[in-house]
């Protein structure tokens, strides 16, 4: 897994994109130099007035479509610097992002994210440019930046270093298809309410097949769509 990540975003409104990652994780990831996220304003790739990025579509219908142009002037301009592992589209309709494909992408060095708006983007770039297409879910967002913030925080938590507890992402929700078990932290007890006992046992080997059984336990519970036969 390399240690330095480069992410680039194309927007039609980059504003939205500031805030995610100046805080947290993210910005403890930039700081210490693991990973590097840029965000491009698609006008500044336009040749049409008044910044014009989209146009009514072919065949008549509702709802305006991301132009070609705007579109392949931002690509190929960015891919003159950069040679990127993956060009991404944020669409409805592409592949259910999880917990794997956060893994698979956080081994790449460089990734070009492209954030869907309107009714899409012509299918002329989805043809040529787009290596994957990816949904953060089966619902329509009003844009493809807060699935693009959503991507960068699960890869970028990812990279090793960006994490004070380089074990901490391992034993996250989803990683071996199982939900995370319940935890705890101080007072020992409030209200009545107790702390498992087997957690302050001491005893690690039968602390870990306690949150062993637990993940399982409530896997089977809420999501019992994530085992497989070896549960």
């Amino acid at each position: 897994m390399g240690l330095f990540m480069k992410i680039d975003i194309i927007s039609v409104v980059p504003d939205l994109l500031q805030s995610p990652f100046a805080h947290s994780i993210m910005k403890r990831a930039k700081d210490k130099g693991l990973l590097e996220v840029n965000i491009y304003n698609l006008r500044d790739y336009t040749t049409y007035a008044r910044a014009q990025v989209d146009d009514y579509q072919f065949g008549g219908g509702a709802g305006m479509v991301m132009m070609i142009e705007p579109l392949v002037n931002a690509i190929e301009s960015l891919q003159q610097n950069t040679t990127y592992d993956d060009v991404i589209f944020l669409t409805p309709d592409g592949n259910t992002f999880d917990q794997p494909m956060a893994n698979q992408l956080s081994l790449k060095n460089n990734l070009l994210l492209i954030c869907g708006h309107y009714k899409g983007i012509d299918q002329r770039v989805r043809d040529h440019f787009i290596t994957k297409e990816i949904s953060i879910g089966d619902y329509v967002l009003s844009g493809g930046e807060l699935a693009a913030a959503v991507m960068v925080d699960a890869i970028g938590r990812l990279i090793p270093g960006v994490l004070n507890n380089e074990t901490s992402a391992l034993t996250d929700s989803f990683q071996d298809n199982l939900l995370s078990p319940p935890v705890y932290t101080r007072p020992e007890e409030l209200r009545g309410w107790k702390v498992p006992d087997i957690l302050l046992s001491g005893n690690h080997a039968k602390i870990e097949a306690w949150r062993e059984e637990q993940s399982l336990q409530r896997t089977k519970e809420r999501r019992p769509d994530l085992l497989d036969d070896k549960h």
